[in-house]
């Protein structure tokens, strides 16, 4: 309402003689409409031109004046409008019922005049004020989702050129991150259902693993170029050097959230730990740190199975691309050993996802 001269009321009683008294008293300061019946008024005040406030009859036929107040209430349209009772009863049980279900003041029958001109005028100003508030908090929670949404923005796009960067200095091709991430997210959602992973497996972290699996080598990048891009088997030098692409990958995402507000949890934890440990093994003979068991973090046991069933279905430069089959029975004869049991159950029963996710995704 943004000139309280044009304010708009509306007076709801059966009687014409009380309506001909209040519109009276009302129109020189503002626009008045008139209801004869807790219906009406219902329709009047839901309607898109708003009253800004409602006088309200207690005694009608039909619908009383405490149902309309109920009702206008309950609607989300209508529940802003101060309503102000109209009545000739003096019971204070009465005005108590009127005030539980939403008015904001009583005037008694014969009314005073004076008396109604200042608390319409009271009350328009009060909802004036709470209107301001109420649209000032609006826009700051408006405000507040955009940025929310910027931020996100941001963080996604930093996973993705950090992947990236990965990417132009591996021989494995971007599609192997789309896989693998794909995996990642089939198997949490799967295990969400299950009794020791529902509770850390929600929608959200579900989400951050899925935009994280994608720089489990970014570490990768600190490799030399005549280990890394070997066409052929590693020495066992060369393959000390290239398992130090955990550690690199984990130190950098540290350096990364390290930079970040600590008083927030880093929205790359997740990132860090798949990167550290998705060679770590069940049975403790992984790397970097021989991790074992529920010791490594859930995050980097579901990178291992979906980074390796994606190295045996294809073609490597050790080895050709394995058929889904074979692929699925070495990972079974890991179960335990390599991999949390837990998770290659859970592959069992989504296997055909796993399928699917390679195939929409295959190489060129």
């Amino acid at each position: 309402m943004s000139d309280q001269a044009m304010a708009t009321v509306l007076v709801v009683d059966d009687t014409p003689d009380n309506l001909a008294i209040m519109s009276d008293l009302l129109r020189d300061a503002y626009r008045v409409k008139v209801a004869t019946s807790g219906e009406s008024a219902l329709r009047i005040a839901g309607a898109d031109s708003r009253p800004d406030l409602i006088m309200l009859d207690v005694m009608m036929p039909g619908m009383d004046g405490y149902e309309v107040c109920r009702r206008l209430k309950e609607d989300r349209r209508t529940r802003d409008i101060p309503v102000i009772f109209l009545t000739a009863r003096t019971d204070p049980d009465d005005e108590r019922r009127g005030l539980e279900l939403g008015a904001v003041d009583f005037i008694s029958k014969p009314v005073n005049p004076p008396l109604v001109r200042a608390r319409v005028h009271n009350h328009l100003i009060l909802k004036s004020h709470a209107d301001f508030l109420r649209n000032k908090a609006d826009w700051l929670e408006s405000e507040v989702q955009s940025r929310t949404r910027d931020v996100q923005r941001i963080k996604e796009a930093t996973i993705v050129a950090m992947a990236s960067l990965a990417e132009t200095r591996d021989n494995e091709t971007g599609n192997h991150i789309r896989r693998t991430q794909n995996y990642v997210r089939a198997l949490a959602e799967h295990l969400s259902g299950h009794p020791d992973f529902a509770a850390v497996l929600d929608a959200e972290t579900i989400d951050l693993l899925y935009k994280s699996a994608p720089l489990h080598d970014i570490g990768k990048v600190g490799i030399p170029d005549n280990i890394l891009l070997k066409p052929g088997p590693h020495t066992a030098e060369e393959f000390e050097i290239m398992k130090t692409h955990a550690t690199l990958g984990a130190e950098a995402i540290l350096a990364a959230e390290e930079l970040l507000d600590a008083s927030q949890l880093s929205f790359l934890r997740h990132a860090r730990e798949i990167a550290q440990t998705h060679h770590e093994k069940w049975d403790g003979s992984g790397y970097p740190a021989g991790l074992k068991g529920t010791d490594i973090p859930l995050s980097g046991r579901l990178m291992a199975v979906a980074d390796v069933y994606d190295a045996l279905i294809t073609k490597r430069v050790y080895k050709p691309a394995f058929p889904h089959e074979k692929a699925m029975s070495i990972i079974r004869e890991g179960r335990g050993s390599h991999f949390d049991p837990r998770l290659v159950d859970a592959l069992d029963h989504i296997e055909d996802r796993f399928i699917e996710i390679a195939r929409e995704f295959a190489d060129d």
